[in-house]
């Protein structure tokens, strides 16, 4: 999975990047492979998660402007200069975070593009995608909400709010946090880019972990609601408008066209958010 994703950040991008990898553990022969193929990196022992592993790989990186790119993800041509554009020079002015567009098998996120490429390098039919993508059979309009990977940002803001929070080990709801944290600096304009464009083969590590993963969901989301005062599916519905046509500055959060349920739902997270506080529940 590692190999392909880096052969095609090789082939397919039209700006020169500097990769830097972070290897957890790594003791299935990835570590010396890193090494013996001179690639940059910062190595822990033991698995810190995707939280600790990103904020030590930041601190590896020379340019302003950050992109984290998880390694089950195979970009396609032109990916790093469709998301590169849109908020590169505004971005160093005022806070802009971009997302590119995942193409995946499920409906992971609001912006997915469905199609169906193998569920791993083995069942991988490049030959297929790449003749999609030239066909522009898999390119949408862009959308509100960046959370998603790959994502670009410029340093300044992510040194602003301190990268990810670490305190989130496994990475559950970890890109929404960073969302919110930008949120609460002032940025409104999450961009999601439809031209940006990269397989996602799918949560291959943590189906390694399956059996914690519904308990450590669980866990992050309540997290999130302690720590923020609203569900993280409020959030993304409410403030980001994840999927939404992109608009230039996201709005404030305009209740008046909630449902009702819906409406209950932000007002619960607030009223359980208040019993956690005081230790009620």
């Amino acid at each position: 999975m590692l190999k392909l994703c880096l052969d095609s950040i090789r082939r397919h991008s039209e700006l020169a990047h500097q990769i830097v990898l972070h290897v957890n553990d790594g003791s299935d022969g990835t570590l010396d492979w890193v090494r013996q193929n001179g690639i940059e990196h910062t190595h822990t022992a033991e698995n810190v998660g995707i939280c600790r592993a990103l904020n030590l790989a930041a601190k590896k990186c020379v340019a302003d402007y950050l992109v984290y790119l998880n390694d089950d993800m195979y970009v396609l041509p032109g990916w790093d200069r469709a998301l590169y554009e849109p908020g590169v020079q505004a971005g160093s002015q005022d806070p802009v975070y971009l997302s590119g567009t995942m193409i995946q098998r499920n409906m992971m996120a609001p912006s997915t593009v469905l199609a169906d490429f193998g569920s791993d390098p083995r069942s991988f039919n490049e030959a297929g995608l790449l003749s999609a993508f030239h066909a522009g059979r898999l390119t949408r309009d862009d959308w509100n909400g960046s959370t998603w990977p790959p994502c670009g940002i410029h340093r300044k803001w992510w040194n602003a709010v301190g990268g990810y929070s670490e305190e989130l080990t496994f990475g559950f709801y970890s890109d929404i946090d960073f969302s919110m944290k930008l949120w609460q600096l002032g940025c409104r304009q999450f961009r999601g880019v439809g031209s940006s464009l990269v397989y996602h083969f799918g949560e291959r590590t943590t189906t390694l972990v399956r059996g914690l993963r519904n308990k450590n969901v669980k866990q992050a989301r309540k997290h999130f609601l302690e720590k923020w005062g609203i569900l993280p599916s409020t959030f993304t519905r409410y403030y980001l408008r994840a999927g939404q046509p992109f608009q230039q500055r996201t709005p404030e959060p305009d209740w008046r066209n909630a449902t009702w349920e819906r409406l209950r739902l932000g007002l619960l997270s607030t009223f359980l958010h208040g019993r956690l506080r005081t230790g009620a529940i």
